[in-house]
């Protein structure tokens, strides 16, 4: 993989002619975790898309920028609050959905060490039907690693997920995706200060950042930083609702 670049997203984006963001600059730090909150409605998703190069519905007025001046579109994986998989396909040929699609021949051992590493080698020839709500994450998690793009968009991939489960995936994602540049969206405080390394609040007006805990991530959910780090945080998601 080559290194990940740091991102510049600067711009504002409307609507049908009506406001969606405001003029905002968010920089998404090189091989570093970014995790994005804020209310519905606010543009986060419409940020994640933009940056994907996918249809968004809304007019951007700005620009992208990676730090090294290459293109980011062609450098993103980006992984979904649902999992998407096809659900006439195995474990392993939903893994290699990317490679199929652009008609490239695909790493099979690469596809190996990857579902091995998400804990689903006895699961390989299973479809989707006949697994966990967990495992059927894992299996995405493998897919937009087996892309191996230095860029990972992550829209909310864990709210489907019970706690124990989610708090499993989140450690498998951090330890997974070390050393790319990650901009996670989520709408749990908790979840941002288990795995950021920088925190921004969104609002129509603009972003706030949030300082985050020093300890590495993942952080122990019951660490005293981290959880003055989520209390901080929902004062300044209710601050914003009212």
């Amino acid at each position: 993989m080559t290194p990940a670049p740091e991102l510049v997203i600067n711009g504002s984006a409307t609507i049908s002619g009506a406001p969606l963001f405001a003029p905002l600059t968010l920089t998404l730090g090189a091989g570093r975790w970014t995790c994005l909150l804020g209310g519905s409605g606010v543009g986060k998703t419409t940020i994640l898309r933009l940056i994907a190069g996918l249809e968004t519905g809304a007019e951007f007025i700005g620009q992208i920028t990676a730090s090294d001046g290459h293109s980011v579109q062609d450098r993103v994986a980006y992984m979904a609050q649902d999992d998407l998989l096809l659900p006439w396909a195995t474990v392993a040929q939903n893994v290699l959905l990317g490679a199929r699609l652009r008609r490239q021949k695909p790493d099979l051992n690469r596809r190996d060490r990857l579902i091995e590493r998400m804990h689903l080698q006895g699961h390989m020839n299973k479809k989707p039907g006949e697994l966990s709500g967990g495992q059927r994450q894992r299996v995405a998690l493998a897919r937009t690693l087996m892309e191996d793009r230095p860029i990972v968009l992550l829209d909310e991939p864990f709210s489907a997920l019970d706690a124990r489960t989610r708090a499993d995936m989140q450690d498998l994602a951090a330890e997974a995706l070390q050393g790319r540049t990650v901009l996670l969206v989520t709408h749990d405080p908790g979840e941002a200060a288990r795995l950021g390394q920088a925190i921004v609040v969104m609002t129509q007006d603009g972003i706030t950042p949030c300082r985050p805990p020093r300890a590495l991530a993942p952080r122990k959910v019951d660490d005293l930083e981290t959880l003055e780090t989520q209390g901080a945080l929902l004062r300044l998601l209710r601050e914003d609702a009212a």
